[in-house]
Formats: structure tokens, C-alpha cells, sequence
């Protein structure tokens, strides 16, 4: 294990070394992983060929092509290969959506290529190599000046929902909007210890995920990031689509996701002129529960992270919640605290529902007030989400005891609304604690608080500059 543990290390100070290099001479570190991930595939497909295994690329596109060259004769032939596998079907295209080349200087290409020629990367244990390129994600997803931070989920809180949820081997999983392909991830890992069978878990690796994503850079990244598991090695999950406007019949059996908050962007597809049935809203998170609600198989399950506004907000939203509680049995919402995701102070939950049978009572697991997260300085591990998950009774609902009491335990996190006091109320935004907060931050806290809301904003200026034609401001 320590072994392990070493070669992973080792390589992950490699990768993201050479990334430094890189980002000194311009190129943004989410370019560099998506041309890390080309260069990748092509090196283990040869590794692959070398052993005996069919190839999947087409002749004079492959790693034997590309490892000898250098100068603007590497640069030429890097961008042929990329432009080609990019029109290939199945997998191939799936992970080369839309690829064009980011490293234009030949010396740079070369460094990250003779990197990647160091170490056996297909006959790398499957475990250890999806680690690393998780990691790599993870940190990526952690750097706020890339922007990458929007497509990433905490781990912790994507282990936990997957634990309360709990997929069966047989069945099938969805995420509609699957950025880097976290949750599927983590419900295969669920999933594939449950049975030795040999059909069910083929069925597990080339069936039963599905993830979609509308940004051609996020689909490269779940691709690959599955491929190096060995799932959907034939056909990749991974689809690019946008979800909203998907009319397809398709049903899971369960859905776990963390979709986009906001309004849809300019000039997107008018979601309500494909999906008449939808009531109409410019909100992505309200058209996203709208698209789960419309996917997941009756007697499926559901758990989606989504913002207060979904719980308390009116109008068109409130027609929404009226009908997931008519259809649905919402019966656990989990508060989520600020500080665990890449926006600052956005309020979020996640959503437990079921299909098939009407919302009676609602239980609550407040981990929102008087906790305190940060990305940086004090990130939200797996163990802070334990209690919640004891809670759940995943499995033996019948057996949920609440800790709340209003008389001996007026703080306690886990409480049960009856049928009664839900239908009672206007909104589903449950608030019973009442902790006298402190602010018990320290200067580095403060400062780090600063530090983050500054980089936003430069990072915003930025983008402005960018979308205005580099005008000066």
C-alpha cells in the first residue's frame, strides 16, 4: 500500500509540475488537462497494441505517430490527430469532442508528451490511476482562477449521498448534468463490490451509467476519467447533450446530481419549446428538477443538491414544488453549509424524493447552522456527514428516531414534519435551530475570506475583458 500510495504521489507532483511549467508559459490549467487527457489515451491505446489488444484509433493517428516528432512537425501532426479522432464514433469521439490543440509552443508539447512516455499508464493498477486523474480533477476543481470549480462536487458530500441512496448492482444510474462524472463514479465503486456475477457486473461497467453534460471540455474529462476505471472502455456513459431540451423516453431507475444554478445563458435553446409539458421558467435549477422528475422510473429514487430558492421561492417554482410533493415522496432534505462549493455563500440542500407516491412526512438534518466550511482552510470531510448518514437508515426508514426533542434537545439536527405541519406551511424551508454564532474566525480565516472574493473578482474582470474583445476597462 505504501507503495502505492508513493507511485501516486509521485506521479501527481509530475503532472502537476509540469503543469507550473506550462502555466508559466500561458497555457490555463484546464487547457492543460483536457491535452493531458488526449495524450493520455493515445499512449495507453498504444500500450494496449503492445500487449496484443486491438487498437481503437485508425492507422497514421496514433501514439507511434506523434512520440518521434518535435518542432512544428510534432505541433502539425498533434493537431491532425486530434482533428481526426475527433470525427471517430463511440468512445474515440466521445473523449475528443470538439479537440483542438492548447500547447502551440513544440517545446512544451514535447515536455508533456516525454512525461507521459516515462511510465506505463494502461498496465497501472485501475484504482491507482483513476485516483491520480481524480486528484488532478479535484485540484483543479479547487483552483478558482481556472473556473473549473463549477463542475466540481465535494467528494464528501457525493460519498454520502451515494451511501443514503445506496444504487443495487442491477440498476441504473443517471446524472444529467455530470461535470467530471463524480457521482457515477462513486456509484460504481458503490455498486461493484455488491456481486461477484460476472453478468451483472458487465452489465455494471457498460450499461447501467448514463451521465450528459453540455460543455464539450466536461465530456472529455468524465470520459476519460471513467475510461481509467475501466468503465465504458467500448462506449463511453458520457454523452454531450444539453439535458433541458433531451426528449428522449429514457428511464432511470436512480438519479444523483448537482446541476447548474442561475438563469439558462443567452442564447441557449428555449427549454419550454421543446418540453411543452415543463411550466415555464427562466431558472435552471427549477427546469433541471423538473427534467430528474421527468426521468426517474416510478418507485425510483432521487437525490439532488439544489438551492434554497427551490424550497422557498413562488410562482412558477412554487407550482414545481407543489407537484414533486403531489408525485413524489419528498421525504429528507439535508441543509448544506455555505463554504463547501466554488461560489461563495450560495445556500444549497440536497433533495431525497422517490416517484410514485405523494410526500406524507419530511425529515430534516440540519448541517447548515453553526457550521462552518471553507475550500481552502477548512473543507468538509466524509466523517462531518456520518451522523446524517446513521440518521437516513438507508434501507430501514421505519426505523428513523428523531434527535430533536423541544424539550430536552431543542438543537437537535434531525427532526421529522409531520403530513400536517408540511401541507400547513408556504414554503419547505425548515429552520429550527437557534445557536447563538460567534464569529470564531481567525485572521488567517478573515484574510483567506478576502483572499477568495478577490480572486473572484479579477477572475471576473477578467472574463469581461475577454468577452469584450480584450477592450481595456
Amino acid at each position: 500500500m505504501a507503495t502505492i500510495q508513493k507511485t501516486e504521489s509521485a506521479l501527481l507532483t509530475k503532472v502537476w509540475n509540469i503543469a507550473n511549467v506550462l502555466s508559466s508559459a500561458g497555457v490555463g490549467f484546464t487547457d492543460y488537462i483536457t491535452q493531458l487527457t488526449y495524450i493520455l489515451f493515445l499512449k495507453m491505446d498504444d500500450e494496449k497494441e503492445s500487449m496484443g489488444l486491438p487498437s481503437y484509433l485508425p492507422e497514421g493517428y496514433k501514439w507511434k505517430d506523434l512520440c518521434t516528432l518535435s518542432g512544428t512537425d510534432l505541433v502539425d501532426k498533434y493537431e491532425e490527430i486530434l482533428k481526426e479522432l475527433s470525427q471517430c464514433d463511440g468512445l474515440i469521439g466521445t473523449i475528443f469532442t470538439k479537440a483542438t490543440n492548447k500547447i502551440y509552443r513544440p517545446v512544451m508539447l514535447k515536455k508533456v508528451i516525454d512525461m507521459v512516455s516515462e511510465d506505463n499508464w494502461y498496465m497501472m493498477e485501475g484504482d491507482l490511476k483513476g485516483a491520480i486523474y481524480e486528484k488532478i480533477l479535484e485540484k483543479n476543481g479547487q483552483d478558482r482562477k481556472s473556473g473549473a470549480g463549477q463542475y466540481f462536487t465535494p467528494r464528501a458530500l457525493i460519498s454520502a449521498i451515494v451511501d443514503v441512496v445506496d444504487p443495487k448492482i442491477t440498476e441504473t444510474v443517471a446524472d444529467p448534468c455530470c461535470g467530471t462524472a463524480g457521482f457515477l463514479l462513486a456509484a460504481y465503486e458503490h455498486m461493484r463490490t455488491q456481486s461477484r456475477d460476472v453478468e451483472k457486473q458487465r452489465f455494471l461497467k457498460n450499461n447501467a451509467l448514463f451521465g450528459a453534460d453540455n460543455t464539450d471540455l466536461v465530456v472529455t474529462l468524465a470520459s476519460m476519467n471513467l475510461y481509467l476505471h475501466d468503465i465504458g472502455v467500448n462506449k463511453s456513459p458520457i454523452v454531450y447533450q444539453d439535458s433541458l431540451i433531451d426528449t428522449s423516453d429514457h428511464l432511470y431507475q436512480v438519479v444523483m446530481t448537482n446541476p447548474p444554478f442561475g438563469t439558462r445563458p443567452q442564447g441557449s435553446v428555449d427549454v419550454s419549446a421543446n418540453r411543452p409539458e415543463f411550466i415555464k421558467t427562466s431558472d435552471n435549477q427549477v427546469n433541471f428538477l423538473q427534467h430528474i422528475m421527468s426521468i426517474v422510473k416510478t418507485g425510483g429514487r432521487v437525490g439532488v443538491v439544489l438551492p434554497d430558492s427551490i424550497l422557498t421561492d413562488g410562482d412558477s417554482t412554487k407550482k414545481v414544488r407543489d407537484k414533486l410533493l403531489k408525485d413524489f415522496n419528498l421525504h429528507t432534505i439535508l441543509r448544506l453549509p455555505t463554504g463547501i462549493f466554488y461560489a461563495n455563500g450560495v445556500k444549497t440542500n440536497v433533495l431525497f424524493f422517490e416517484k410514485g407516491e405523494p410526500t406524507k412526512d419530511i425529515w430534516v438534518y440540519d448541517y447548515r447552522t453553526g457550521i462552518k466550511h471553507t475550500m481552502s482552510t477548512k473543507p468538509m470531510f466524509r466523517d462531518h456527514l456520518q451522523d446524517f448518514v446513521d440518521c437516513y437508515c438507508s434501507g430501514h426508514m421505519e426505523d428513523r428516531k428523531e434527535t430533536y426533542d423541544a424539550e430536552s434537545n431543542p438543537n437537535g439536527r434531525w427532526r421529522r414534519y409531520t403530513e400536517a405541519e408540511v401541507k400547513a406551511r408556504e414554503d419547505l424551508n425548515f429552520r429550527w435551530l437557534d445557536f447563538t454564532e460567534e464569529d470564531d474566525r481567525t485572521v488567517v480565516d478573515i484574510l483567506d475570506e478576502m483572499q477568495e472574493q478577490s480572486d473572484e473578482i479579477v477572475a471576473a474582470v477578467s472574463r469581461l475583458k475577454e468577452l469584450l474583445g480584450g477592450i481595456e476597462l
